[in-house]
């Protein structure tokens, strides 16, 4: 049996109505939460042996959901970090993502206020939980392992960021911006509905190259991968939302611009081959690969347009394909949105109301929704 992991850090974050704990493990390894009364709290556990966490300094900035948190050894087997709650809260989603590049696997809570009635009710279920299990120095908190993977997982990808400020406006208005705030909201529906576990490739102004990009959805198995962008064009009638899926044949010179301008702000890296197989045989699989991902990354793409039609204003045939880097990964569905465009003036005036970019998001997300009940019932 291999040695279970070290709990190498952990941070809690604040943000207005929500918070966050990041724990980092050396290996991926099994979770588990339970909320606690008197005083509140949330207590999570990881399935580790050892922890090097260093103390946490003093309390959290007041007006939080968490007021204070703590790391311990609660069995041989199991650290357990528990956030002190400033009022009712609960946990929205927790996943783990794999180790990517110097970054290490990391456990993933996201915890959004409830009511006091909710978080009663969770304290009790918890409490039966934990009372009808069998003892055991290996049961995580609450008496029961969590799967780690029982949700699609989907990877959205805000475009740009950092050095890169991707399209502008003629008042300063960038894309980068545009794209990370309504990548937020499409996270915070789709983790509402219950159905995804949901990460964000950037969730601040950090630069990542296009290769870091595809190579997290990856190294995390994504079953989705979704690209959002807010692009301009030198002819400012040009408007209107569209999903790409790959191909290396664009569908029309704009098409081939705006790949190339996405594709010009980084240094693209080739797949590596395995080398323990022939050349022939990997060009094969890879083809292979390639063709089911572009068939499932287009239903993905009709399912998202379908979606749109009624509530945004769409380009001509709105499903196009054109060869944009970071929808490349073989062995991952991919899509890439446009939102619409900072060179039009309308265009502009919609992606500054957020009401257009609600009604956006949430169309988004219903399409993300059909496209994986069409894969339900084609099993």
């Amino acid at each position: 049996m291999p040695p279970l992991p070290n709990v190498i850090d952990a941070r809690v974050t604040i943000a207005p109505e929500r918070a966050r704990l990041v724990v980092d493990l050396a290996d991926r390894t099994a979770f588990s939460f339970v909320s606690l009364d008197d005083p509140r709290r949330l207590a999570i556990d990881v399935r580790a042996g050892t922890f090097s966490v260093p103390a946490p300094e003093g309390d959290l900035a007041d007006g939080g959901l968490v007021s204070a948190y703590a790391i311990e050894q609660a069995a041989a087997d199991r650290v357990r970090t528990t956030l002190t709650l400033a009022g009712p809260a609960q946990v929205q989603q927790a996943y783990v993502l794999d180790a990517f590049e110097d970054q290490p696997a990391r456990l993933v809570v996201d915890i959004i206020p409830a009511t006091e009635e909710e978080f009663a009710a969770n304290v009790e279920r918890d409490l039966a939980a934990s009372e009808t299990a069998a003892p055991a120095a290996s049961t995580p908190a609450g008496g029961s392992e969590l799967p780690i993977a029982t949700r699609p997982l989907v990877v959205i990808d805000p475009g740009h960021g950092g050095i890169d400020s991707g399209a502008e406006t003629a008042d300063g208005v960038k894309e980068k911006d545009i794209v990370l705030a309504f990548s937020l909201r499409l996270q915070e529906l789709l983790v509402e509905s219950g159905r995804f576990d949901v990460a964000l490739t950037r969730e601040d102004d950090s630069y990542l190259r296009l290769e870091e990009r595809v190579d997290l959805a990856r190294a995390n198995k994504a079953d989705l991968f979704i690209s959002i962008h807010a692009d301009s064009f030198q002819q400012p009638e040009i408007r209107g939302a569209s999903v790409y899926t790959r191909d290396e044949n664009a569908t029309d010179v704009l098409d081939k611009v705006l790949a190339d301008n996405e594709n010009a702000s980084d240094v693209i890296a080739g797949f590596a081959m395995p080398q323990t197989m022939a050349p022939e045989v990997v060009d094969i699989l890879l083809d292979l690969m390639r063709r089911e991902m572009r068939v499932q990354s287009y239903m993905a793409a009709q399912s998202i347009v379908h979606q749109l039609e009624p509530s945004v204003a769409l380009r001509r045939f709105p499903v196009r394909q054109a060869d944009f880097f970071v929808l490349q990964a073989p062995d991952v569905p991919s899509v890439l949105v446009e939102l619409g465009f900072l060179s039009n003036a309308n265009d502009i005036a919609n992606l500054m109301q957020s009401d257009w970019r609600d009604r956006t998001a949430e169309a988004i997300a219903r399409g993300i929704s059909t496209y994986f009940d069409s894969l339900e019932e084609e099993l």
